[in-house]
C-alpha cells in the first residue's frame, strides 16, 4: 500500500505533520520562532536598541584598531585640550585622548556588564530551579537565604564588596554577579513551581526519570523565556552598577578606566566648560542601558505572545 501524498483525499501539509510527531514538533517549533522574530522586529525601539548595541561593540572593540591612541602613560603637556583634528574629543586632565579613553572605558563596562550578567543568570537559574523542584524544607532554606540577601540594599552590598577586595575586572564581575543572581533565582523558582506540575514533567517522573533529568531537560529549557528577558536587564543593571561604583571611587584603578570613572573625573570640571569630559561618557552609559532595556522589553512581549499561543 502506497504512503504517498494523495491530495484528492484532502490531506494537507499540516495534517501530515501533525500525524507524524517528529515532523509536527519541528513545524510547531519553527512557527514559534518565526512568530517570536516577527513580533520582536515589529518593535521599532528594539531594532534601534540592537543597532545601538552593535554600534558600541564595534566602537569599543574595533575602534581602537582604527583610531590609535596612547592610553598607558600620562602626558600633562596636552591635558584638558579642546576637541581638534589631532584629538577629536579633546584630552582629559591627565593628557589622555578622550575618544580613545571612551573606547577603552567602553571595553571594561561592556565586558563587566555582559560577564556579570551571564554569571548572575547562570547561578540564579540553577539555584531557583533546584529550590522550586525540590520543594519543602530545601526550598524554604534556599529561598530564605535569597530573602536575607535581598534585605541588604544593592548598592550598600556592592560598596562593601568593593572595599573588601582589590578591584580588578575579574573581582568586579564576581562582586556584581554575587549581588545580581538573587533576582533571577526568584523568577526561575516561581516558573519552576508552575512547570513541575505539568503533565510532561509528571510523565518523566512516572517513567523513572531522575530529578537531574527533569531539571536539565525540562524545567530549565522551558524557563528560557524568563531567563533571556532577565539576562538583558541584568546587562543594563551591571553596566549601571559598574558606573556607580566607579563614580563613588570604588572602581578599577587607573590606567584602566570605564565610563563611570570618566564621568566622575569630568564632574570636577563641570563649571570650567570642559563639556567633552562630561557629556560623552554620560551619553554612552544612557544609550547602552536604554538599548538593552529596549531589547529586553521586546523579547518579553515576543515571548509572551508565544506563551499565549501554547
Amino acid at each position: 500500500m502506497s504512503l504517498g501524498i494523495n491530495t484528492s483525499l484532502g490531506a494537507t501539509d499540516t495534517d501530515l505533520l501533525s500525524a507524524t510527531p517528529e515532523g509536527g514538533e519541528a513545524y510547531k517549533s519553527g512557527s514559534a520562532w518565526r512568530m517570536i522574530l516577527a513580533v520582536f522586529m515589529e518593535n521599532k525601539l528594539a531594532t534601534i536598541g540592537i543597532g545601538i548595541i552593535i554600534f558600541f561593540l564595534l566602537f569599543c572593540f574595533v575602534g581602537p584598531l582604527i583610531y590609535h591612541t596612547q592610553q598607558v602613560f600620562t602626558n600633562p603637556n596636552i591635558k584638558d585640550e579642546a576637541p581638534s583634528l589631532r584629538h577629536l574629543l579633546g584630552t582629559d586632565d591627565t593628557g589622555f585622548d578622550n575618544l580613545g579613553r571612551l573606547m577603552l572605558g567602553g571595553q571594561t563596562s561592556l565586558e563587566v556588564g555582559l560577564a556579570a550578567a551571564v554569571l548572575a543568570v547562570g547561578v540564579g537559574v540553577l539555584w531557583g530551579a533546584t529550590a522550586g523542584l525540590a520543594g519543602g524544607f530545601i526550598d524554604s532554606v534556599m529561598m530564605r537565604i535569597v530573602d536575607s540577601m535581598l534585605a541588604i540594599p544593592f548598592l550598600l552590598l556592592l560598596i562593601l564588596l568593593g572595599t573588601i577586595f582589590s578591584v580588578s575586572v575579574p573581582e568586579l564581575i564576581i562582586a556584581i554577579a554575587f549581588v545580581a543572581w538573587l533576582g533571577p533565582a526568584r523568577l526561575v523558582r516561581g516558573e519552576t513551581l508552575s512547570l513541575r506540575v505539568r503533565e510532561y514533567v509528571q510523565a518523566v517522573k512516572v517513567m523513572g526519570g531522575s530529578q537531574r533529568r527533569v531539571l536539565l531537560r525540562h524545567i530549565i529549557p522551558n524557563s528560557i523565556g524568563v531567563v533571556v528577558v532577565n539576562a538583558t536587564f541584568q546587562v543594563a543593571d551591571a553596566i549601571v552598577a559598574v558606573a556607580t561604583l566607579s563614580f563613588l571611587g570604588f572602581g578599577i584603578a587607573p590606567p584602566a578606566t570605564n565610563w563611570g570613572l570618566e564621568l566622575s573625573n569630568g564632574t570636577s570640571y563641570i563649571y570650567a566648560g570642559y563639556w567633552w569630559l562630561i557629556y560623552p561618557p554620560g551619553i554612552c552609559i544612557v544609550l547602552v542601558v536604554m538599548a538593552f532595556n529596549f531589547v529586553g522589553d521586546a523579547l518579553r512581549d515576543a515571548l509572551e505572545v508565544r506563551l499565549q499561543r501554547r
